[in-house]
Parts: structure tokens; C-alpha cells; sequence
């Protein structure tokens, strides 16, 4: 919900409204908690507050819970005991998608133009003592005059990597990186460089690397062309190059083809505010999208990286240009290099001036880094649970996060925490952050839970970028630039110098076969002469000596017989030794 001093009022503790600060809301922010206690009600509530301010936002939407942000809320039992509890007035307005025709911020009914006071300092002048219900202390930190507002949704934009449930958003493999697109298929460092190398090649033949088929000719060219690239860039070992190939094959199967390609995204769409002048909310469907959380937190990084490098520097000003939730934060920086996070928190210490806010929402703090927590003035921490040594550790982590508060056991507190509940701390006008307060999390104005196909669809059809994305472009690119060149050279008639070439050797080829041949005879004559002139000398010697053969053959017989034995046995040797000396040159 939006004040009349245009601060977002997000939640209500024991000394009344507790609002983040226009001017503060890009110095990024913090939504941690446990599963089921609130945290994408949390995240709704902020997101159509800034919509109501007129500052468009980028969402994931993981189980479709989100999509109800664009339709008008109802009343309800619960949402009937939060009004009586936080002094707010649901009027009767028509609960229609934009029905009023700029942001409307909520009046306190008379028409005064007065900041919203803290009632408790003015009627009661302390503070509640600690372990008092924090429903009786709601009950007594009501305003005089209620706020009035009414239900509404906020104008949204459906976008889906895959299609299937909003616009297309694809990227090009030029675009996505050398050092984003190694993350993506988790190579590892001698793969990342092979893949430096196929970016920087390309750059230098100007080939367009669009979709992972011209990846994969990449691959190839790079690969027929290991021994000239290495003297140039360094080793481009034929081990690293089928890694790649392997990883693009099972980047492939998840999908990821349909998010490499063009028309490419234009991140400038993310910046749209509707003709009543709300902020636009894109709302990406990232169930499918979760079941590969390497493609999805680089989805992401890639987004927000886009953002860092074409959006102008703006400086500080009275509301963000852009604010973007990244769900399950976790899976950014889960097996991540210690060069990408410091390049992460490069990006969101930076992007703040580019009048970008970052909201990361995990589980507990404890998930993020610590350079990249301190940039994380805008704290919002639901319950957690722990119950090992482990896990009490971490909750006494997060903590110490918060500034304390003398009132407040913060440890105690965490663990406490009923569903909406949360401990707040924002930062205050000149940036300071503020003590932290036990509170509960303002209902939204819009719907709970998931819309229908057929609203979904109807959204979709009246965007005003219906059509834009969703047909994709396939232009010439490496893979038809290398396939030219590859089908030319196989087509062109060989050099003269070959043919001479060719037809030496096989002169060459065809002298040593006869060579081959006549050794081989000649081995075989020889081996033949030797084995008649043995049997007739043994002959011989027996006529002599009066012995007497044991054997009835002939002396002809006999010679002829070990002729031909020895014959057969010279051939099969020398021409065995013949082919395998063949097969080994």
C-alpha cells in the first residue's frame, strides 16, 4: 500500500505502520525464511506497492502463486481481522483490473495532507514490554482515522524461457558470454579457456554465434584447427573440446535451445508502466525453469548483468526505475567461483546508481555472501526453524544481522515467528538502517493464490508485446557460414603439385610392392635350395655309412617333400611380416 508521503507501506508492528522509504529502496533488499512462512506474500505485497508508485518489477513466479497479482483480491475473515488490527478501510470501490486512472495513495480519510503519526508515542509514550501479544499491542497502535484503499491488481506481463506460459525470452550465445555460458554447462577452468578462445575466434572472423548450432560448428572449426590456435592462444586440447560438446549435448535436452536464438529479449521491455501510470509487473513462470537451477540463476545473472551494462547512470531518486526479486537466491552463488561473485557483487554494489533495486529471497541470510549481504540495507526475516547444532547456528547468524533492539530478544524472536510475521528493518530517510521490530506483513490488495489458464491467456493476448518474441528468427550465422565453407572445399578440384604428387607416390608405392614381391621370392628359391641340398646330403651320408633309412620313401619323395614344405612355410612367414609391417607404417 502506498501513503500519502508516497512510502511503501509494507508492515505493522507494535508503534504502527512501519514503511520502506522511496529514496531507499534501491539500496537492495533482503526477504529470508524458512518454506510456509510467508515469504511470496511478502514479496506480493511489496511488488504491487511498487506498481501502485508507479515502478514496474521482475519476478519469478516458481509454483504460479504469483500470477494472482493481477487480479483484484476479496474480502475475507482473515483480511477483515488485519483491517481492524492495522486501522485500514477496504471502501467500495469496483474491484477491476486498473480501474483508477493514476496510482492512487491512501488517505486517512479527511483529506489531510499530515505525515502518518506513531500513535503510541502520542497516546501512550512508551513502548510495549517485551512478550506482551503482539495482536493486543496491533490493536492499540491503530491510527485515529483509518487509511482507505481498496482492492485491485497491478498490470502484468507473462514471460516464460520455454513459451509455454507467456512471452518468449531468449538470448543469443554472443550475449550470454564466454564466462556465464561455462557456468551455465559447468566446465571447468581449461574448458572455460578452450571456450575464451571459440568467442574470441569468432570475433575475429565476425561469425555471429546466435543458437547452439553454431556453437557446435564453433566446436568443430576450432577443433580441425587445434594445432594452428594453439600456437596463437594456447592449447585447445581435443579432450577439453569433447567435454564442451558433451555438456552442449545435455544442454540441449534440458531445453536450453529454446532459449538461445532470436528475436533476443530487449531488456528495455522490463520498463513498461501501464496508461494509468502502474508499473508494470513481469512475472516469469519459472516452474519448468526451476528443474535446472544452473539455467535459471544464470537466467537471471545474465538479466541483471544486461541491466548493469545498458541502463544510464541516473543517481539517486525519489523511486527506483526498476526493481527485481530473484527467488531462491541460493542457487546464484551454489558452486559458484570466487571471480563470479566478486563480478555478482560488482554488479548489485554498482547497479543501485542505474536506479535498479535487487531484492534477493532465500531461505536464510546465511545463503548469500557476506559482500554481497552487506549490500542489503532493506530487511525483511521470517521464521526459521532449527532444530541441529548446525542449524541453531545459522539462525544466531541471521540474527546478528539486524541492528538491535533493547526490547526485542531478535534470537528468540526468529524462532517464534507465526506465518505473516516477520522482523523488519528498513532503512530510514538519510540511510541509516533501522531497530528492528517484530511486525506483521500488510495483506495484499491483490489476489492470493494462482489465476486460471483462460485469464493467463487473455493477459498474454493483450500485451502490448504480443507477437514480438514469439517466433523465432534463424539468419545466417557461423553454423551456415562454416557449412559454406566446409561444402566449398570439399567441391574444389585438387592443386596440380597434388596430382604430381600422388601419382609419385604411387610409382613410389607400386616399386616397393615389386620389390616387395621379388624379396619374397628369392627368399623362398632360396629357402628351397637349402632344404633339397640337406635331404640329399643326408642321403648320401647313409649310403655311405651302410645306415639304414627308418623312413620307406624314395629319395625323390623325400625331396620333394621338404621342398614344398619348406616352400609353404618361407611364404606364409615373409608375407605375414609383410602385412603387418604395413599396418604399423
Amino acid at each position: 500500500m502506498l501513503t500519502e508521503d508516497k512510502r511503501l507501506y509494507v508492515a505493522h508492528g507494535q508503534n504502527g505502520p512501519i514503511c520502506l522509504y522511496g529514496k531507499m529502496a534501491n539500496r537492495h533488499g533482503l526477504i529470508a525464511g524458512a518454506t510456509g512462512t510467508g515469504k511470496t506474500v511478502t514479496l506480493q505485497v511489496l511488488a504491487e506497492t511498487f506498481s501502485e508508485a508507479g515502478v514496474p518489477c521482475f519476478m519469478a513466479d516458481m509454483k504460479g502463486d504469483l500470477s494472482g497479482i493481477s487480479q483484484a483480491g476479496q474480502m475475507s475473515s482473515f483480511i477483515e481481522k488485519r483491517c481492524q488490527e492495522f486501522g485500514i478501510a477496504i471502501d467500495s470501490q469496483p474491484s477491476t483490473l486498473n480501474s483508477q486512472p493514476h496510482p492512487q495513495p491512501l488517505s486517512r480519510g479527511r483529506g489531510e495532507e499530515k505525515p502518518l503519526p506513531n500513535p503510541l508515542l502520542e497516546e501512550r509514550g512508551k513502548s510495549f514490554p517485551l512478550g506482551e501479544d503482539l495482536g493486543e499491542a496491533l490493536q492499540l497502535s491503530t491510527l485515529n482515522s483509518p487509511l482507505s484503499t481498496h482492492f485491485h491488481g497491478s498490470p502484468v506481463c507473462f514471460y516464460d524461457v520455454f513459451g509455454e506460459q507467456g512471452h518468449p525470452m531468449r538470448t543469443t550465445i554472443s550475449n550470454m558470454g564466454p564466462v556465464l555460458l561455462s557456468r551455465l554447462m559447468e566446465l571447468n577452468e581449461v574448458q572455460t579457456g578452450v571456450m575464451t578462445i571459440l568467442f574470441k575466434v569468432a570475433d575475429e572472423r565476425g561469425l555471429l554465434l546466435l543458437d547452439l548450432k553454431d556453437l557446435r560448428a564453433m566446436l568443430t572449426y576450432i577443433a580441425d584447427h587445434a594445432k594452428e590456435l594453439t600456437r596463437t592462444y594456447g592449447s585447445v586440447s581435443s579432450a577439453s573440446v569433447g567435454a564442451i560438446q558433451r555438456a552442449l549435448l545435455a544442454l540441449e535436452n534440458q531445453g536450453a535451445d529454446k532459449f538461445f536464438g532470436e528475436p533476443a529479449f530487449d531488456i528495455m521491455d522490463l520498463l513498461q508502466v501501464s496508461a494509468d501510470g502502474k508499473g508494470m509487473m513481469n512475472v516469469l513462470a519459472a516452474d519448468k525453469l526451476m528443474q535446472n537451477p544452473k539455467l535459471y540463476s544464470t537466467f537471471l545473472l545474465w538479466l541483471l548483468s544486461d541491466l548493469y551494462t545498458r541502463l544510464p547512470e541516473v543517481g539517486d531518486q525519489e523511486l527506483p526505475r526498476l526493481v527485481f526479486f530473484f527467488d531462491e537466491a541460493h542457487t546464484l552463488f551454489n558452486d559458484t567461483s570466487k571471480s563470479l561473485i566478486d563480478k555478482i557483487e560488482q554488479v548489485v554494489r554498482l547497479i543501485r546508481s542505474k536506479g535498479v533495486g535487487v531484492y534477493f529471497v532465500t531461505q536464510n541470510p546465511t545463503d548469500i555472501p557476506d559482500s554481497v549481504l552487506a549490500q542489503l540495507g532493506n530487511r525483511v526475516q521470517h521464521a526459521l526453524r532449527a532444530y541441529t547444532p548446525k542449524e541453531l547456528e545459522k539462525l544466531r547468524a541471521a540474527a546478528k544481522t539486524f541492528r538491535a533492539n533493547p526490547a526485542l530478544d531478535t534470537e528468540e524472536a526468529i524462532k517464534e515467528l507465526a506465518t505473516g510475521e516477520a522482523l523488519v528493518s528498513f532503512l530510514d530517510e538519510k540511510g541509516t538502517p533501522s531497530i528492528v521490530e517484530r511486525a506483521r506483513i500488510v495483506f495484499p490488495l491483490s489476489q492470493i493464490g494462482a489465476i486460471t489458464e483462460a485469464q493467463r491467456e487473455q493477459i498474454i493476448k493483450s500485451s502490448r508485446i504480443y507477437g514480438r518474441y514469439d517466433t523465432m528468427i534463424d539468419r545466417e550465422s557461423a553454423f551456415e557460414v562454416l557449412l559454406a565453407e566446409s561444402e566449398a572445399a570439399a567441391e574444389a578440384p585438387a592443386p596440380a603439385s597434388s596430382k604430381g604428387e600422388e601419382k609419385a607416390s604411387s610409382k613410389e608405392g607400386s616399386g616397393k610392392a615389386g620389390k616387395a614381391k621379388k624379396g619374397i621370392f628369392s627368399k623362398i628359391i632360396s629357402a628351397v635350395i637349402t632344404s633339397v641340398t640337406a635331404a640329399l646330403g643326408t642321403y648320401i651320408a647313409n649310403t655311405v655309412t651302410g645306415s639304414k633309412s627308418r623312413s620307406k620313401e624314395s629319395i625323390g619323395k623325400k625331396v620333394t617333400k621338404s621342398a614344398v614344405s619348406t616352400a609353404t612355410r618361407t611364404a606364409t612367414r615373409e608375407l605375414t611380416r609383410s602385412i603387418l609391417g604395413n599396418l604399423v607404417k
